[in-house]
């Protein structure tokens, strides 16, 4: 199916695939359902793959909103060589879109130096389920500051495990919050429809960016959430007759306005749902 869907991708420029690193799913760009229908049909003709298709799922993540500190101390004794480790944190919010930061503020040893990967390698794991709602933690600089080591009994694994704890409990006194793709979306249409598609992008938790009238039609510019926008080109076409077209692409990640869709998810995460 890999080989087939790549071959027939390249030789349409209308179709993308790419991975969603967040769901772990296969996507397939297209310029509508019965555009990615029509594909489905070719690579059951011409490869005899079938294959399903579902609506993908939305790829949210989690961040923190303020700094604050967390500490773990792992420590195990079973007979034989234990395990020690003990690991101080400060987690703080960087910008949109920054991704994650790691910085090494130990003083004095305290943790040797051949530890600190180890603890960033805990912090990279712990990052990759959040507090929340079981999703990836992003926009967070992580500094380990303080921590405490044993000559015998501490190692890799030792700091690891407490560095990943620290870090769960910092990260849930950082006020953290559910975080939500957002398109960028462009509406060209007919005047008459105007009114329609505006009102219909503001049941949508959409922020208008403006609207001017541009080669004979009116141009909508808008951010709203993907989970409100995945079949727009159906709702679109149904509101306009068809006279209408749109571009969409992703703009950024910005915190959930829903407090509806904020609890179905936290709710999701607890019944062990994906």
């Amino acid at each position: 199916m890999s080989v087939a869907l790549k071959e027939l991708v390249e030789t349409k420029a209308t179709l993308a695939l790419q991975r969603d690193e967040v769901t772990k799913e296969t996507i397939l760009w297209g310029m509508g359902e019965t555009h990615l229908a029509v594909f489905a049909e070719r690579l059951k003709n011409r490869y005899g793959v079938s294959v399903k298709m579902e609506r993908p799922l939305i790829p949210y993540k989690e961040t923190i909103q303020k700094v604050a500190e967390g500490n773990y101390k792992h420590k195990k004794q079973t007979g034989g060589r234990g395990q020690y480790g003990e690991v101080y944190l400060r987690v703080e919010p960087l910008p949109r879109g920054k991704g994650f930061e790691f910085v090494d503020e130990v003083k004095g040893g305290v943790i040797p130096g051949q530890f600190i990967p180890a603890v960033e390698k805990g912090v990279l794991e712990a990052l990759e389920k959040g507090v929340l709602a079981g999703y990836p933690v992003t926009d967070v600089r992580v500094a380990v500051y303080f921590g405490s080591s044993h000559p015998v009994d501490s190692s890799e694994l030792a700091f690891k495990i407490a560095a990943a704890k620290a870090f769960e409990i910092a990260a849930q006194n950082a006020s953290p919050v559910l975080l939500e793709p957002v398109m960028h979306l462009v509406v060209w249409t007919p005047s008459e429809f105007t009114g329609d598609i505006m009102s219909s992008l503001n049941g949508k938790r959409a922020r208008i960016l403006g609207m001017a009238p541009e080669g004979g039609l009116d141009r909508i510019e808008a951010e709203a959430p993907l989970a409100e926008v995945q079949s727009y080109a159906l709702e679109l076409k149904s509101l306009t007759q068809g006279r209408a077209t749109f571009q969409m692409e992703f703009q950024g990640y910005q915190p959930v306005t829903s407090p509806k869709l904020a609890e179905e998810l936290l709710k999701r995460e607890k019944r062990g749902e994906s």
